[in-house]
């Protein structure tokens, strides 16, 4: 275990129980609860502290603590290449331009904006130009050990003070949760007042993340799931044609079960496919995409008021 941790002093001061939400106190190269009837223990692992509710996560302390994989597992060398050198199938066309207007957005409420990234072990696409941005703190967190990790918390249960942070973001990480309205939820109780969201969610895509993949959002469940929010801006993120690249490579992929085989499905459609996602340039502000998406993106305020059913349906 090493001491010395990977967040500043002062978000330190922001991390509560993920169990019962009281004050932590750093001693012995661990946080320790100070509520007398919890005084649960939260180890530090390589700088990074490790603050997971076990009681209703996926994963265990001891998952991290003897560096198990958890959701990511590292790829083989014939997948790597094939990631380098072959086009991929899938765009993000908004999220560089979504990142830019989040951005504006929280430096307008304050000059040195403190954002929690749930789902960060890597950056996600676009995400370069908030990280750009020195006045902008991001915490960078994960379910699992990754090169820009540097707290492991489970979304369920952030361990973080109510009302304690500008921004949240949470890019392709609700499909992977066991309960995605718990989940934002905690982001809404987390944030302050007027504090904002930034969140990408799936809807034409296939299962990606093995046994952590539950569920899909239509636009309207997207919308749904952000009820507690004032909308300030959503749409597609990954259009149509993106959409169906991804249909065209788990249909051949139903055809084939070795890793071998499947290694060379994978790159037969990244050959043939690549250039359907190019169409999406055109297609991605057409009304006809939102049902047709491959994924969504919504950016909101935290609002005091609740979008209803039937305002939710009228939209």
């Amino acid at each position: 275990m090493d001491a010395k941790i990977k967040l500043t002093a002062s978000t330190q001061e922001l991390l509560r129980c993920p169990i019962c939400k009281s004050k932590l106190i750093l001693s012995d190269c661990q946080f320790i609860c100070t509520n007398a009837g919890c005084k649960a223990h939260f180890p530090i692992v390589d700088g990074i502290p490790v603050l997971i509710n076990e009681s209703s996560s996926l994963f265990s302390t001891d998952d991290f603590v003897n560096r198990r994989y958890t959701f990511f597992r590292p790829s083989s060398r014939i997948k790597r290449l094939m990631v380098n050198l072959l086009p991929a199938i899938d765009c993000n066309i908004k999220a560089k331009t979504n990142y830019e207007k989040f951005s504006e957005l929280l430096l307008k409420e304050n000059k040195n904006p403190r954002v929690l990234v749930v789902g960060c072990g890597t950056a996600g696409r676009g995400m370069q130009r908030i990280l750009s941005f020195p006045s902008i703190e991001c915490i960078e967190s994960d379910v699992s050990f990754g090169p820009r990790t540097a707290l492991i918390c489970d979304a369920h249960d952030i361990p973080f003070d109510s009302s304690s942070l500008d921004g949240v973001i949470i890019q392709a990480v609700l499909e992977h949760v066991v309960d995605p309205y718990r989940c934002v939820e905690e982001i809404h109780r987390v944030l302050k007042e007027g504090g904002l969201v930034y969140a990408e969610t799936p809807f034409m895509q296939q299962v990606h993340g093995g046994k952590y993949d539950f569920t899909r959002f239509t636009r309207r469940g997207n919308r749904l799931l952000f009820r507690k929010f004032e909308e300030i801006s959503s749409g597609a993120v990954g259009g149509p044609g993106m959409a169906l690249a991804w249909a065209y490579r788990y249909f051949l992929l139903s055809f084939v079960k070795s890793k071998a085989a499947r290694a060379l499905v994978g790159a037969f459609v990244r050959l043939t496919s690549f250039w359907l996602k190019y169409i999406d340039y055109y297609l991605i502000d057409r009304p006809g995409t939102l049902d047709a998406a491959s994924a969504y993106y919504f950016i909101g305020r935290k609002s005091n008021m609740v979008l209803s059913d039937r305002e939710l349906i009228e939209d």
